[in-house]
């Protein structure tokens, strides 16, 4: 059993059978960390009001001793002030950065966090971004999804940067 444990922690629709935390997930078992990943059912009337306390006692209970990442997508960013208060380095994949609650328990953090995102996604804010960490991937054109205009290769291709820019991050 490995000493270090990454906790995946899905979006409100893209959840940790996707490609991204599929690819990031064998990254990190290659780095030599066990995986948690968690599956939510997210309520249909979950307002934004009420997202940041689901998300932490969801995400909560499956932090351990050995907890020593947190990777989330997007709904799954709420869990920063987790990560911030607990001291746990973390990798946010299309974060919301528009709101100010996640941005500033970003800019609580006390250990190093990878922020990545897509220049035609709504929540993303590169200035942000850059200002919090110097660990950012900015994917010109990609969405929520990290998804690219064109052809599908293109998103592929992002798909390989994402994994390789994670793969930096955890060296």
């Amino acid at each position: 059993m490995a000493d270090r444990r990454a906790v995946l922690i899905p979006g409100r629709g893209y959840d940790t059978r996707a490609p991204l935390f599929v690819y990031i997930g064998e990254a990190l078992r290659r780095a030599g960390s066990d995986t948690h990943e968690i599956g939510w059912q997210v309520p249909p009337d979950l307002g934004a009001d009420r997202a940041a306390p689901w998300v932490a006692e969801q995400v909560a209970p499956a932090l351990g001793e050995s907890t020593d990442l947190l990777v989330g997508k997007s709904l799954g960013t709420f869990a920063a002030p987790l990560a911030a208060d607990r001291g746990i380095r973390a990798v946010w994949l299309t974060p919301l950065l528009t709101r100010a609650d996640v941005a500033d328990a970003l800019g609580r953090a006390t250990e190093p966090f990878l922020l990545v995102g897509g220049t035609s996604d709504q929540v993303w804010d590169g200035g942000v971004a850059r200002r919090l960490t110097p660990h950012v991937l900015e994917i010109p054109d990609a969405d929520h999804s990290l998804m690219v205009p064109g052809p599908l290769a293109a998103s592929a291709e992002v798909l390989g940067r994402v994994c390789t820019a994670v793969e930096d991050f955890l060296r």
